[in-house]
């Protein structure tokens, strides 16, 4: 398996185009992430099928959160895409989220051409409300029925916020 932190850059962020390594598929209940120091990607666990991701979930190479994983993105399409695909992704906004404390913020993003939708996507006011509600309650609850109240939401940012987020997760992987 390639080592996409090797060989996949960030994207062209600047210009509002990230690159997206799939972890987990939507509508998927297993819990997939890539091993960094490894190389590979693995089953850390099986959640309750009421938490099923609601959209695609990867994360942009070449970058660390302040949880000191990769930053994440939710890739929404119309069809589940598969573990280990890699996606040059339109960003919309993002999520800024804190896992048990933790920043962990996920950028939402669609592919760069969707001739499916008509490229219909270009923020997240021009999805539905109803997933972006999904997609709240979710990170919201996705632990509740382990650890209750440790995830929380703290609000959906524009693209030009989520630029910024990257920057910082660019630049932290620069200076690891």
């Amino acid at each position: 398996m390639p080592d996409f932190n090797q060989i996949v850059t960030p994207g062209d962020y600047e210009n509002g185009v990230i690159n997206t390594v799939i972890e987990i598929p939507e509508g998927s209940n297993l819990k997939i992430e890539w091993k960094r120091r490894q190389a590979y990607f693995a089953l850390d666990r099986v959640e309750p099928k009421i938490f099923a991701k609601p959209t695609n979930y990867g994360f942009i190479p070449q970058t660390l959160d302040e949880d000191g994983d990769e930053l994440d993105v939710l890739v929404i399409t119309g069809t589940p895409l598969s573990t280990g695909i890699v996606v040059e992704a339109k960003i919309l906004g993002y999520v800024q989220f804190v896992d048990d404390g933790e920043v962990d913020d996920k950028i939402i993003a669609v592919p760069a051409d969707d001739r499916d939708n008509g490229n219909a996507y270009s923020t997240l006011a021009d999805l539905p409300e109803q997933l972006l509600k999904q997609i709240e309650f979710h990170f919201n609850n996705y632990k509740a029925l382990k650890k209750p109240g440790s995830t929380k939401v703290e609000k959906f940012g524009d693209a030009a916020e989520a630029k910024q987020v990257i920057a910082k997760a660019i630049e932290r992987w620069n200076n690891q």
